[in-house]
């Protein structure tokens, strides 16, 4: 079993455009699928007068954190789709330096059940943070190295995944060519 939580920053709901919007709903997707989850999150509800007080983002950030290493979690997969759709502008600091700032606290717990993936235009602000963060970066944007991160992409996974170890070193390559040439730069 595994969990999956999405989270899309739309540039026309200004509710969706700052780090308290992701949180809620990374939480409230979370708990829906894991038991361990809403013993969490409804701790959290009890000692905020059962939802009559806000949680603070540093509150909410702590949640999910506990969530995410609870023994009994699943691989947890965390899609943060559009980031550069959260406003760069307003605040110090502002509602987008507030998410870099929470995915790198996830990234930091270092948990062997936890995949991010970021989505985002290449702003220097976002790559600035999130390069040295990843383990893996693809980027559609420069066409010219979108055949690469697409065959560095292929590559990583042939090679890395547990089932593909054994194939002998042809077979590898012929996945990887043929996945390559049919993927068509998609």
């Amino acid at each position: 079993m595994a969990c999956v939580a999405y989270y899309y920053f739309d540039f026309r709901d200004s509710g969706k455009q700052n780090r308290r919007g992701l949180l809620t709903s990374l939480l409230e997707q979370l708990c829906a699928q894991s038991g361990a989850c809403y013993d969490i999150i409804s701790r959290l509800y009890s000692t905020h007068a059962g939802g009559t007080r806000k949680a603070s983002d540093a509150k909410l950030t702590q949640c999910l954190k506990d969530v995410l290493e609870s023994p009994e979690q699943p691989t947890t997969y965390i899609i943060v789709d559009a980031l550069d759709e959260c406003p760069n502008f307003a605040g110090m600091p502002t509602p987008r330096e507030k998410v870099l700032e929470s995915v790198a606290e996830l990234v930091a717990l270092g948990l062997p059940n936890l995949r991010i993936c970021v989505t985002s235009r290449p702003e220097i602000d976002i790559r600035t943070v999130l390069q040295p963060l990843t383990s893996v970066q693809v980027s559609i944007h420069d066409e010219s190295g979108q055949q690469k991160d697409l065959l560095d992409y292929i590559s990583n996974v042939v090679h890395s995944d547990r089932r593909m170890r054994r194939w002998r070193v042809w077979e590898k390559q012929l996945v990887i060519d043929t996945l390559s040439r049919k993927a068509d730069g998609m």
